[in-house]
């Protein structure tokens, strides 16, 4: 079985309803969503819109190969209405992005794990220290818990009250 820690993020709709739903579709169609951080609300990355995301990360229980979930991944974003357009940064009824998988490292044309900028962002490190403060990052050798400390981000990360 695999493990993929994934990054879910929204900032169009109802934030909190996409994450949820998009967790649902990730356990009808990919595995089973094992562990979840809290929600995180956060300004929007190298973006031009000033609505805030909805951020979570996942650990995702799988068969697949990581070919196979980035393709589930990106069947799930469309089924939930994620329209791209050749603009990398831009707002999103949700975004999906695979973090890590297992420990592997990928560095393929259309799929590159560890994800590249995930120590950039303190979006996701904050949610990752959340769920798995200790899990080493393959290619920098160093904990969660280090990214986040070295982390240039200074980005407000809110924490949401569970309801």
């Amino acid at each position: 079985m695999n493990k993929a820690y994934l990054s879910l993020g929204s900032n169009r709709g109802n934030r909190e309803s996409n994450l949820k739903k998009s967790i649902e579709l990730l356990n009808e169609w990919a595995g089973e969503a094992i562990q979840a951080s809290s929600l995180y609300e956060t300004p929007p990355w190298k973006m031009d819109d000033d609505t805030d995301f909805f951020n979570q990360v996942v650990l995702l229980q799988t068969t697949m190969t990581p070919a196979e979930l980035i393709d589930t991944i990106i069947l799930i974003e469309v089924m939930m209405g994620r329209t791209r357009s050749s603009k990398k940064y831009e707002p999103r009824i949700i975004d999906i992005d695979i973090l890590f998988f297992n420990s592997e490292i990928i560095n393929s044309s259309n799929l590159v794990i560890p994800h590249p900028l995930l120590q950039e962002r303190r979006f996701v490190l904050e949610p990752m220290v959340e769920i798995t403060p200790d899990f080493v990052h393959p290619v920098f050798k160093k904990n969660m818990m280090q990214l986040l400390g070295e982390c240039s981000d200074k980005s407000e990360v809110r924490k949401l009250v569970s309801k």
